[in-house]
Protein backbone atom coordinates (compact mmCIF):
# COMPACT_ATOMS: atom_id res chain seq x y z
CA UNK A 1 0.00 0.00 0.00
CA UNK A 2 1.14 3.61 -0.66
CA UNK A 3 2.29 5.75 1.92
CA UNK A 4 -0.79 8.44 2.84
CA UNK A 5 -0.63 12.07 4.13
CA UNK A 6 -2.95 14.13 4.30
CA UNK A 7 -2.72 18.27 3.97
CA UNK A 8 -5.59 20.86 4.72
CA UNK A 9 -5.45 24.44 2.98
CA UNK A 10 -6.56 27.62 4.04
CA UNK A 11 -8.24 30.10 1.55
CA UNK A 12 -10.41 29.67 -1.79
CA UNK A 13 -10.07 27.07 -4.56
CA UNK A 14 -8.10 28.04 -7.41
CA UNK A 15 -9.13 27.45 -11.06
CA UNK A 16 -6.63 25.78 -13.84
CA UNK A 17 -7.02 25.85 -17.58
CA UNK A 18 -5.87 22.80 -19.24
CA UNK A 19 -3.68 23.09 -22.18
CA UNK A 20 -2.53 21.17 -25.22
CA UNK A 21 0.42 18.64 -23.77
CA UNK A 22 3.50 19.97 -25.60
CA UNK A 23 7.38 18.03 -25.17
CA UNK A 24 8.70 21.50 -23.80
CA UNK A 25 6.08 22.48 -21.69
CA UNK A 26 6.21 19.03 -20.10
CA UNK A 27 9.89 18.60 -19.62
CA UNK A 28 10.45 19.68 -16.43
CA UNK A 29 8.07 16.65 -15.27
CA UNK A 30 9.18 14.19 -17.55
CA UNK A 31 8.68 13.06 -21.40
CA UNK A 32 6.07 12.94 -24.03
CA UNK A 33 6.58 10.50 -26.36
CA UNK A 34 5.33 10.85 -29.74
CA UNK A 35 6.08 10.52 -33.40
CA UNK A 36 8.54 14.00 -33.44
CA UNK A 37 8.42 13.63 -37.64
CA UNK A 38 4.83 12.72 -38.30
CA UNK A 39 5.10 13.60 -41.86
CA UNK A 40 8.06 11.67 -42.49
CA UNK A 41 7.36 8.75 -44.32
CA UNK A 42 10.15 5.86 -44.00
CA UNK A 43 10.34 5.81 -47.44
CA UNK A 44 11.42 9.35 -47.82
CA UNK A 45 13.96 9.26 -45.15
CA UNK A 46 16.53 9.23 -47.63
CA UNK A 47 15.52 12.75 -48.73
CA UNK A 48 14.77 14.05 -45.15
CA UNK A 49 16.45 17.21 -43.93
CA UNK A 50 19.65 16.44 -41.29
CA UNK A 51 19.79 16.36 -38.60
CA UNK A 52 16.31 14.48 -37.14
CA UNK A 53 15.21 13.99 -33.99
CA UNK A 54 16.54 11.45 -31.16
CA UNK A 55 19.15 10.48 -33.83
CA UNK A 56 16.85 8.67 -36.11
CA UNK A 57 17.55 6.25 -38.20
CA UNK A 58 16.30 4.05 -40.89
CA UNK A 59 15.64 0.34 -40.07
CA UNK A 60 13.90 -2.94 -41.02
CA UNK A 61 15.56 -2.57 -44.67
CA UNK A 62 14.34 0.37 -45.34
CA UNK A 63 10.91 0.25 -44.51
CA UNK A 64 10.67 1.84 -40.76
CA UNK A 65 12.32 5.04 -38.52
CA UNK A 66 13.93 4.30 -35.69
CA UNK A 67 13.52 7.41 -33.24
CA UNK A 68 16.20 6.53 -30.07
CA UNK A 69 15.65 6.78 -26.57
CA UNK A 70 12.78 8.59 -26.90
CA UNK A 71 11.97 8.31 -23.34
CA UNK A 72 14.35 8.45 -20.15
CA UNK A 73 13.58 5.75 -17.47
CA UNK A 74 15.58 5.03 -14.42
CA UNK A 75 15.55 2.66 -11.54
CA UNK A 76 16.96 4.06 -8.33
CA UNK A 77 15.61 1.46 -5.72
CA UNK A 78 19.38 1.05 -5.19
CA UNK A 79 19.12 3.80 -2.79
CA UNK A 80 16.02 2.70 -1.26
CA UNK A 81 16.07 2.27 2.79
CA UNK A 82 14.59 -1.53 2.35
CA UNK A 83 17.34 -2.61 0.79
CA UNK A 84 14.38 -4.57 -1.71
CA UNK A 85 15.74 -3.98 -5.24
CA UNK A 86 13.37 -3.11 -7.93
CA UNK A 87 12.78 -4.79 -11.07
CA UNK A 88 11.00 -4.07 -14.70
CA UNK A 89 6.90 -4.51 -14.52
CA UNK A 90 4.65 -4.17 -16.75
CA UNK A 91 0.81 -3.36 -16.27
CA UNK A 92 -2.46 -2.60 -18.15
CA UNK A 93 -4.74 0.24 -16.40
CA UNK A 94 -8.23 0.37 -17.65
CA UNK A 95 -8.91 4.17 -16.47
CA UNK A 96 -12.96 4.86 -16.67
CA UNK A 97 -13.46 8.34 -17.93
CA UNK A 98 -13.75 11.07 -14.92
CA UNK A 99 -14.03 13.74 -17.00
CA UNK A 100 -15.06 14.94 -20.59
CA UNK A 101 -13.89 17.57 -23.12
CA UNK A 102 -16.58 20.42 -23.78
CA UNK A 103 -17.95 21.16 -26.97
CA UNK A 104 -17.95 24.44 -28.23
CA UNK A 105 -21.16 25.64 -27.78
CA UNK A 106 -20.79 24.68 -23.97
CA UNK A 107 -17.74 26.74 -23.94
CA UNK A 108 -19.72 29.64 -24.54
CA UNK A 109 -22.39 28.91 -21.76
CA UNK A 110 -19.71 28.42 -19.46
CA UNK A 111 -17.53 31.65 -20.59
CA UNK A 112 -18.81 33.57 -17.24
CA UNK A 113 -16.66 32.89 -13.81
CA UNK A 114 -12.96 33.77 -12.53
CA UNK A 115 -10.22 33.91 -15.12
CA UNK A 116 -8.05 30.79 -14.53
CA UNK A 117 -5.01 31.75 -12.41
CA UNK A 118 -1.71 29.92 -12.39
CA UNK A 119 -2.77 28.79 -8.82
CA UNK A 120 -3.14 30.76 -5.35
CA UNK A 121 0.18 30.63 -3.49
CA UNK A 122 1.01 28.10 -0.88
CA UNK A 123 2.97 28.47 2.08
CA UNK A 124 5.93 25.61 2.96
CA UNK A 125 4.59 22.57 4.52
CA UNK A 126 4.79 21.26 7.36
CA UNK A 127 4.87 17.45 8.22
CA UNK A 128 2.73 15.86 6.19
CA UNK A 129 1.66 12.57 8.51
CA UNK A 130 -0.70 14.67 10.11
CA UNK A 131 -3.06 17.37 8.74
CA UNK A 132 -1.85 20.63 8.59
CA UNK A 133 -3.40 24.11 7.85
CA UNK A 134 -1.41 25.59 5.21
CA UNK A 135 -2.63 29.33 3.79
CA UNK A 136 -3.71 29.95 0.31
CA UNK A 137 -5.10 32.90 -1.89
CA UNK A 138 -6.41 33.28 -5.27
CA UNK A 139 -9.94 33.76 -6.90
CA UNK A 140 -12.79 31.25 -6.01
CA UNK A 141 -14.69 29.64 -8.48
CA UNK A 142 -18.15 30.94 -9.36
CA UNK A 143 -21.54 30.08 -7.70
CA UNK A 144 -22.56 27.84 -10.42
CA UNK A 145 -19.00 26.11 -11.03
CA UNK A 146 -17.04 25.82 -14.47
CA UNK A 147 -17.23 22.23 -15.50
CA UNK A 148 -21.01 21.70 -14.25
CA UNK A 149 -23.03 19.81 -17.25
CA UNK A 150 -26.28 18.77 -18.11
CA UNK A 151 -27.64 15.53 -16.16
CA UNK A 152 -25.89 11.94 -17.35
CA UNK A 153 -22.66 13.96 -18.62
CA UNK A 154 -19.59 13.89 -17.28
CA UNK A 155 -18.08 17.22 -15.81
CA UNK A 156 -16.32 19.40 -17.76
CA UNK A 157 -13.98 19.79 -15.65
CA UNK A 158 -12.17 18.00 -12.70
CA UNK A 159 -10.98 18.17 -9.20
CA UNK A 160 -7.89 17.40 -7.80
CA UNK A 161 -7.17 16.32 -4.06
CA UNK A 162 -4.64 13.70 -4.25
CA UNK A 163 -1.58 13.99 -5.75
CA UNK A 164 1.37 11.51 -5.89
CA UNK A 165 4.95 10.56 -6.92
CA UNK A 166 7.08 7.19 -6.99
CA UNK A 167 10.45 8.45 -5.93
CA UNK A 168 12.26 5.40 -7.26
CA UNK A 169 11.24 5.30 -10.28
CA UNK A 170 10.11 6.66 -13.47
CA UNK A 171 6.51 5.79 -14.95
CA UNK A 172 5.24 5.38 -18.48
CA UNK A 173 2.00 5.41 -19.54
CA UNK A 174 1.06 4.63 -23.31
CA UNK A 175 -2.51 4.31 -24.33
CA UNK A 176 -3.94 2.26 -26.98
CA UNK A 177 -6.61 2.98 -29.12
CA UNK A 178 -9.80 1.46 -29.91
CA UNK A 179 -13.39 2.05 -31.09
CA UNK A 180 -14.21 4.82 -33.40
CA UNK A 181 -13.03 8.04 -31.07
CA UNK A 182 -9.01 8.23 -30.49
CA UNK A 183 -8.39 8.68 -26.69
CA UNK A 184 -7.49 11.78 -24.70
CA UNK A 185 -6.36 11.93 -20.72
CA UNK A 186 -5.49 14.57 -18.79
CA UNK A 187 -2.11 14.88 -17.29
CA UNK A 188 -1.60 16.78 -14.20
CA UNK A 189 1.46 17.70 -12.34
CA UNK A 190 3.75 19.48 -9.72
CA UNK A 191 7.30 20.62 -9.02
CA UNK A 192 8.30 19.70 -5.35
CA UNK A 193 8.37 22.54 -2.78
CA UNK A 194 11.54 22.54 -0.92
CA UNK A 195 12.57 19.68 1.90
CA UNK A 196 11.73 20.49 5.24
CA UNK A 197 13.36 18.21 8.38
CA UNK A 198 9.91 16.86 8.52
CA UNK A 199 9.45 15.86 4.78
CA UNK A 200 13.00 14.18 4.96
CA UNK A 201 11.57 11.89 7.72
CA UNK A 202 8.29 11.29 6.14
CA UNK A 203 9.57 10.09 3.03
CA UNK A 204 11.90 7.84 1.37
CA UNK A 205 13.70 9.15 -1.53
CA UNK A 206 16.54 8.65 -3.57
CA UNK A 207 19.60 11.19 -2.61
CA UNK A 208 21.68 11.48 -6.16
CA UNK A 209 21.37 10.57 -9.85
CA UNK A 210 24.24 7.48 -10.52
CA UNK A 211 27.08 9.13 -12.00
CA UNK A 212 26.69 7.52 -15.63
CA UNK A 213 22.99 7.61 -15.41
CA UNK A 214 20.85 8.89 -18.80
CA UNK A 215 18.98 11.09 -17.08
CA UNK A 216 17.72 15.07 -18.42
CA UNK A 217 16.29 16.34 -14.95
CA UNK A 218 17.25 16.78 -11.37
CA UNK A 219 15.45 14.62 -8.88
CA UNK A 220 12.60 16.70 -7.04
CA UNK A 221 13.90 16.03 -3.19
CA UNK A 222 11.21 14.95 -0.49
CA UNK A 223 9.08 18.08 -0.38
CA UNK A 224 5.28 17.83 -0.74
CA UNK A 225 3.94 19.19 -4.24
CA UNK A 226 3.84 22.42 -4.83
CA UNK A 227 -0.05 23.30 -5.82
CA UNK A 228 0.72 27.20 -6.75
CA UNK A 229 2.38 25.82 -9.68
CA UNK A 230 0.38 22.80 -10.55
CA UNK A 231 -0.23 22.22 -14.08
CA UNK A 232 -2.45 20.74 -16.60
CA UNK A 233 -2.37 19.57 -19.77
CA UNK A 234 -4.33 17.24 -22.55
CA UNK A 235 -2.99 14.74 -24.09
CA UNK A 236 -4.43 13.74 -27.91
CA UNK A 237 -3.67 10.90 -29.82
CA UNK A 238 -0.38 9.32 -30.62
CA UNK A 239 0.73 10.58 -27.35
CA UNK A 240 2.39 8.75 -24.25
CA UNK A 241 3.81 10.34 -21.30
CA UNK A 242 6.80 8.84 -19.03
CA UNK A 243 6.55 10.87 -15.44
CA UNK A 244 9.97 12.03 -14.14
CA UNK A 245 10.76 10.13 -10.87
CA UNK A 246 9.56 11.25 -7.95
CA UNK A 247 7.17 14.03 -10.08
CA UNK A 248 4.36 14.37 -8.24
CA UNK A 249 1.05 13.56 -10.51
CA UNK A 250 -2.60 12.77 -10.30
CA UNK A 251 -3.67 9.77 -11.04
CA UNK A 252 -4.78 9.05 -14.34
CA UNK A 253 -7.88 10.92 -15.38
CA UNK A 254 -9.10 9.39 -18.37
CA UNK A 255 -11.44 11.85 -20.62
CA UNK A 256 -14.59 10.37 -22.79
CA UNK A 257 -18.43 10.15 -21.93
CA UNK A 258 -19.87 8.13 -19.12
CA UNK A 259 -19.50 4.91 -19.43
CA UNK A 260 -16.01 4.67 -21.57
CA UNK A 261 -12.83 3.92 -20.53
CA UNK A 262 -8.73 4.20 -22.16
CA UNK A 263 -6.97 1.33 -21.75
CA UNK A 264 -2.84 2.20 -20.81
CA UNK A 265 0.16 -0.24 -20.67
CA UNK A 266 2.00 1.33 -18.26
CA UNK A 267 5.93 0.14 -17.38
CA UNK A 268 7.58 1.28 -14.45
CA UNK A 269 10.05 -0.21 -11.70
CA UNK A 270 9.04 -1.60 -8.63
CA UNK A 271 10.03 -3.60 -5.51
CA UNK A 272 6.61 -3.99 -3.57
CA UNK A 273 7.53 -1.89 -0.61
CA UNK A 274 4.94 0.30 -0.42
CA UNK A 275 6.00 3.58 0.93
CA UNK A 276 8.71 3.41 -1.77
CA UNK A 277 6.54 2.45 -4.37
CA UNK A 278 4.05 5.38 -4.13
CA UNK A 279 3.54 8.27 -1.75
CA UNK A 280 0.53 10.18 -1.64
CA UNK A 281 -1.00 13.59 -0.64
CA UNK A 282 -4.34 14.27 -0.25
CA UNK A 283 -5.19 17.96 0.12
CA UNK A 284 -8.63 19.36 1.69
CA UNK A 285 -9.47 22.72 2.10
CA UNK A 286 -10.43 23.85 5.61
CA UNK A 287 -14.13 23.62 6.28
CA UNK A 288 -16.01 26.48 7.42
CA UNK A 289 -18.61 26.33 10.38
CA UNK A 290 -21.79 27.56 9.53
CA UNK A 291 -22.07 29.98 12.12
CA UNK A 292 -24.78 31.90 11.62
CA UNK A 293 -26.90 28.47 10.69
CA UNK A 294 -26.65 28.21 14.83
CA UNK A 295 -26.31 24.35 14.14
CA UNK A 296 -22.58 24.06 14.14
CA UNK A 297 -22.65 21.82 10.94
CA UNK A 298 -19.52 22.16 8.36
CA UNK A 299 -20.71 23.57 5.22
CA UNK A 300 -19.21 20.67 1.97
CA UNK A 301 -15.93 21.77 0.78
CA UNK A 302 -15.09 22.32 -2.66
CA UNK A 303 -12.07 20.83 -3.89
CA UNK A 304 -8.41 22.46 -3.69
CA UNK A 305 -8.22 22.71 -7.70
CA UNK A 306 -10.38 22.43 -9.99
CA UNK A 307 -8.91 21.67 -13.41
CA UNK A 308 -11.31 23.11 -16.23
CA UNK A 309 -11.11 21.97 -19.69
CA UNK A 310 -11.33 23.46 -23.32
CA UNK A 311 -13.04 22.58 -26.69
CA UNK A 312 -10.13 20.86 -28.73
CA UNK A 313 -9.34 23.57 -31.18
CA UNK A 314 -8.35 21.06 -34.14
CA UNK A 315 -7.71 17.04 -34.23
CA UNK A 316 -4.03 16.70 -34.49
CA UNK A 317 -1.18 14.80 -33.15
CA UNK A 318 2.76 15.58 -33.73
CA UNK A 319 4.17 18.61 -35.13
CA UNK A 320 0.61 20.05 -35.72
CA UNK A 321 -0.01 19.48 -31.51
CA UNK A 322 3.20 21.60 -31.51
CA UNK A 323 2.09 24.22 -33.36
CA UNK A 324 -0.98 24.65 -31.77
CA UNK A 325 -0.83 27.38 -29.58
CA UNK A 326 -5.11 27.97 -28.93
CA UNK A 327 -6.13 27.02 -25.24
CA UNK A 328 -8.44 23.85 -24.55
Amino acid sequence: MPSRHTVVLQGPPAVVEATPLTRDAFAPFGDVVENPHPRLHPFSFDQAPSPLLFSAVSANQGSAIKYQHVSHQINLYEQAPSGRPGSAIMSMFVCAARARLPDSHEEEQSAPGPAPTATPALAPAPAPTTAAALPRTGPSPPDSPPGSSPPGKLPIAFPVTVLERHPFTTQTFIPLSKGPAAPHYLVIVAPTLPATTANASAFAVPSHLPRLADYPRPLPGAGLPDISRLRAFVAGPGQAVTYGAGTWHAPMVALGERGTAVDFVVMQFANGVGDEDCQEVFFELERQVDAAAGRGEENVAPPPVLVRLRPLPVAVTGEGLRETTAKL
